[in-house]
């Protein structure tokens, strides 16, 4: 997943912030948004509203195609 989220942030500066965590760490500010968002599996994806709404949470791996609709879907 990692060349494509990188790909797409890259196209999407400006449009959409990407946050990466690694929640497998040690603690820490990941650890805890990891227990608030309920994130159990890795990868999880959270997109978030610029109102700062959860649009939608997806666990797993995603086509690219897909993960380009979320971003294009988030207001």
């Amino acid at each position: 997943m990692k060349p494509i989220v990188d790909r797409l942030r890259k196209e999407y500066e400006g449009k959409v912030e990407f946050r990466v965590y690694d929640i497998d760490g040690p603690g820490g500010e990941a650890g805890e948004l990891a227990g608030e968002l309920g994130v159990q599996y890795v990868p999880t994806f959270v997109f978030v509203n610029a109102d700062e709404s959860i649009s939608a949470q997806v666990v797993g791996g995603m086509a690219e195609r897909d993960l380009r609709g979320r971003l294009d879907a988030l207001e």
